[in-house]
């Protein structure tokens, strides 16, 4: 898989609902770019959620073809990932795009990157980014241990663990869930 640093973004679904959160901070190289970045995106009328790590305009070239591939099947959006990895692994210039994005409803969710890989990640929590090993563990503890707790809460914890620790990720947190 390809190692995108600079953002932090988590996914939970839990109890039918499915929350996506991502820090606001762009980098470029070593420097803070800009502090308040949305990095999810609301798709199909509400019903699917978009988080991206990488290069911001990869990422938005991503999000279009995703959003072509959803209607184009009907907003099944497990096909749609798998035929945007396909196009994104084959394609002379999508191969070149450096970004990843998380893609969510209320009843799965998925990472997909350029290599070809669309996974659906145990737990129901996906996380990517320079900060997605802490986002990940501090969510899968949560989760585990803390049954009450909604899956918005442990997004929010999760990413706030997350930028006490990786110096890419910072604490001006957004979170999209679906309604």
């Amino acid at each position: 898989m390809i190692k995108i640093k600079s953002t932090t973004v988590c996914a939970v679904l839990k109890d039918g609902k499915v929350t996506i959160g991502a820090d606001g901070q762009a980098t470029m190289g070593n420097t803070v770019a800009k502090s308040n970045v949305n990095k999810i995106r609301v798709l199909l009328d509400g019903k699917i959620l978009a988080g991206f790590a990488g290069s911001t305009a990869d990422a938005f070239t991503l999000i279009e073809r995703f959003e072509e591939k959803l209607s184009k099947y009907g907003g099944n959006m497990k096909r749609s990932a798998i035929e945007l990895a396909k196009d994104w692994r084959m394609d002379r210039y999508l191969r070149r795009l450096e970004a990843m994005m998380i893609v969510a409803d209320n009843n799965q969710i998925l990472i997909v990157s350029g290599t070809g890989d669309v996974i659906e990640p145990d737990n129901n929590i996906a996380t990517i980014g320079s900060g997605s090993m802490y986002a990940q563990a501090a969510a899968t503890a949560l989760k585990e241990n803390n049954p009450k707790l909604t899956s918005e809460e442990i997004v929010k914890k999760s990413l706030k663990i997350a930028a006490d620790i990786c110096v890419y990720t910072n604490h001006n947190i957004i979170i999209e869930k679906i309604k």
